[in-house]
């Protein structure tokens, strides 16, 4: 957008800014806030501080600082003004978890560290957020957002973590960790819960599937095909007792084996051919199975032990989850396999559909690092992170809000 575009769009901007930043008490502050919304929204290659305060006619480059490095105000009540109103507005079908890393020339960045860099496409020096967002086929956003701490990290001796500010009590917890946190955070918050979407990194890990059900939220999580389970129907032989003891635990009959084999071992007839969504070039078609498996290993028996209330409680049955997968013509087995919580009599196309639904957040994160600069911040610390990521979420969501249906820009 040029300086008249945004313009056209200040009366609203003006109304979404007095509600979403109402927590923010001081009125100099919430005007900074404004200003620094419509520097996101400019056209312009960089969307740091400097540049932004020099396209803005009313900008004010050591006000804008102060305001997202050092002002006090807390991020979390302008996050959960945003859901709120987004979430109210595009009702979403699913929320989805994900993770986006922003590269770092030094480690003096809050959170930088040698990890996978996805921008990249390698192990670089990076910062990486997770995040979780709002979604349907025709609308998406950010509903909060975690910053991932790599170990080195959490030594209180590291004097990076003075430096940053890091919050005493805050240090390294795994991503799947911080997805279920702000699930969690986004239930106090009031958000009707949907069903929970994640790739690979997330669904392979059964804490995480394990920890979405203890919550008694449903999910449709992409797996490799090669974590193993039983068939659905198989059930476990118990041991005989001892004569020094009682029975050992159930056991069943047969070894588990992987998602893969236990496609392949349906076969071809067992697919159904399945339209999930219109896109741009037509219909999305595709081959798909759905059938109900006992995902296996150490992590899926402690689980369902602790369930029970422990052993000999447990009858060694294993948490039944549904296997969808997907089986292109022409190819010699499935190229995606996801695991739900759904029973695998539900409608098919609701199953794909929450299953493909991630291509949203690739939308969402291209329009909030190529648009809004969300990965342009300069500074270095906890505070100032998110406060930036906040403030380009509040950005993404006025111009969603906005492409959907102007009125909605009004107080809900």
């Amino acid at each position: 957008m040029d300086l008249a575009d945004v313009d056209e769009l200040r009366e609203d901007l003006d109304a979404f800014c007095a509600e979403v930043l109402a927590p923010i008490t001081r009125k100099d502050s919430r005007g900074w806030g404004n200003c620094y919304l419509r520097g996101l929204m400019l056209d312009g290659h960089r969307k740091s501080i400097q540049p932004m305060a020099e396209r803005l006619p009313d900008g004010n480059m050591q006000a804008l600082q102060q305001f997202v490095a050092s002002s006090p105000w807390d991020h979390a009540p302008i996050r959960r003004r945003i859901a709120t109103k987004v979430s109210q507005t595009i009702n979403p079908d699913v929320w989805v978890i994900d993770d986006t890393s922003f590269p770092k020339a030094g480690t003096a960045s809050v959170g930088a560290a040698h990890q996978w860099c996805g921008a990249l496409g390698k192990q670089a020096l990076c910062q990486v957020g997770v995040s979780l967002h709002a979604a349907t086929d025709a609308a998406s956003v950010p509903l909060d957002w975690r910053l991932y701490l790599p170990k080195e990290w959490a030594d209180p001796a590291d004097g990076r973590r003075a430096k940053t500010g890091i919050p005493e009590g805050v240090g390294h917890r795994e991503k799947w960790r911080l997805a279920l946190d702000m699930v969690g955070q986004a239930r106090q918050w009031g958000l009707d819960e949907k069903v929970v979407v994640a790739d690979a990194g997330y669904g392979q890990n059964h804490h995480f599937r394990d920890g979405l059900a203890e919550r008694g939220l449903d999910y449709v999580v992409a797996v490799r095909g090669d974590l193993n389970a039983h068939p659905g129907d198989a059930v476990p032989r118990a041991g005989e007792p001892g004569r020094s003891g009682p029975a050992p635990q159930p056991r069943y009959r047969t070894p588990a084996r992987s998602l893969k084999d236990l496609a392949l071992e349906q076969g071809r007839r067992a697919l159904r051919r399945c339209t999930w969504r219109q896109g741009s070039r037509g219909p999305m078609r595709g081959r798909f199975l759905a059938v109900a498996v006992r995902p296996a290993g150490v992590a899926a028996r402690r689980a369902a032990t602790a369930r029970a209330g422990g052993w000999p409680a447990w009858d060694g049955v294993l948490s039944a989850e549904t296997l969808i997968a997907e089986w292109p013509p022409h190819q010699e087995a499935p190229t995606d396999y996801w695991l739900s919580s759904l029973p695998a009599d539900t409608a098919l196309r609701h199953l794909v559909r929450s299953a493909k639904m991630r291509w949203r957040i690739e939308h969402d994160y291209r329009e909030l690092k190529h648009g809004l600069g969300l990965d342009h911040y300069e500074g270095r610390t906890w505070r100032g992170w998110h406060h930036h990521v906040t403030l380009v979420t509040a950005a993404q969501a006025f111009l969603t809000l906005r492409r959907l249906d102007p009125k909605h820009l009004t107080s809900v």
